[in-house]
């Protein structure tokens, strides 16, 4: 039976050497963006291959998109054959970072029709900590043909975001840091602020204190609590900076068993591209 959401160390450490299984090390620094792929080669869990969040997950950025775009969907699909993924193979994705970029990995996959993928929870430091083994070997991989059945109803783009704001029932949730989304800091993008209408949820409040996603039902909570009664999980709008962390978030919401939300994938940095569409920057940001 395929996992679809999350998978443990336990379980993965069952199947290293299942041929139907592939792993991905997701590892990325928005400081040094090689520096996930240096931690790879030096040690990563064994078989696993090196998935980069601007070379793999993400098209390069144009002069009126995010930060990361969404991946050319034959190019990305090519590249997921040549990872040795085909329909019935079991995708884990893991990262150093609580998930935040093994997220995006879940997303895209989901996306292109293969729900046979999970986020090792907890990621590489769990891995680490529950003294199961690594290695610095680059696996030899048979590359396949991979199909995607692109699902173009699962992600949304600015114009649907600018409708969003002003219509009833639709909620956009940006899972930026606090001091990102009011505005009182803004060290990446080049305008601080965040869209009229969206409420906060930084992607870090869905772990615990171990780097683990908190259970389903504390996850409930915290997304009722945050949403209240009247927002369906299908009229959520998931964003963050580029389209990387909402991601988190929406798999947060799949846990909870709130179901059906979608991504805007250009997020914040696409969505200041256009001078014109509003900005709310809050009293006292600076």
């Amino acid at each position: 039976m395929s996992i679809t959401t999350l998978m443990s160390t336990d379980k993965l450490a069952a199947h290293l050497d299942d041929p139907d299984w592939v792993v991905f090390d997701c590892r990325f620094s928005l400081d040094k963006a090689e520096r996930g792929r240096e931690d790879y080669r030096r040690a990563h869990i064994p078989n696993a291959r090196y998935a980069h969040l601007d070379d793999d997950l993400a098209d390069p950025k144009g002069p009126d998109t995010g930060r990361h775009p969404l991946p050319d969907l034959e190019r990305f699909a090519a590249w997921l054959g040549g990872q040795g993924v085909t329909a019935g193979r079991q995708v884990v994705a893991y990262d150093d970072g609580g998930g935040a970029v093994a997220s995006r990995l879940w997303w895209l996959m989901r996306w292109v029709g293969h729900g046979a993928a999970a986020v090792l929870d907890g990621g590489w430091q769990a891995w680490l900590d529950g003294g199961y083994p690594t290695d610095d070997a680059i696996p030899e991989i048979d590359a396949v043909t991979f199909l995607p059945h692109a699902d173009g109803s699962a992600w949304v783009d600015a114009a649907q975001v600018a409708a969003a704001v002003d219509e009833a029932g639709l909620q956009i949730v940006d899972a930026r840091a606090t001091t990102r989304f009011i505005g009182a800091k803004e060290p990446i993008d080049p305008v601080a602020g965040h869209i009229p209408g969206a409420l906060n949820l930084p992607f870090a409040q869905n772990l615990d204190q171990q780097g683990r996603f908190r259970s389903p039902a504390e996850l409930q909570a915290l997304y009722r609590d945050l949403l209240g009664d009247r927002v369906t999980a299908r009229n959520v709008i998931h964003m963050c900076g580029s389209g990387v962390t909402a991601c988190h978030n929406l798999l947060a919401m799949e846990l909870a068993g709130m179901t059906g939300s979608r991504l805007y994938v250009g997020s914040w940095s696409d969505w200041i591209t256009d001078p014109a569409r509003p900005v709310i920057r809050e009293s006292g940001a600076g």
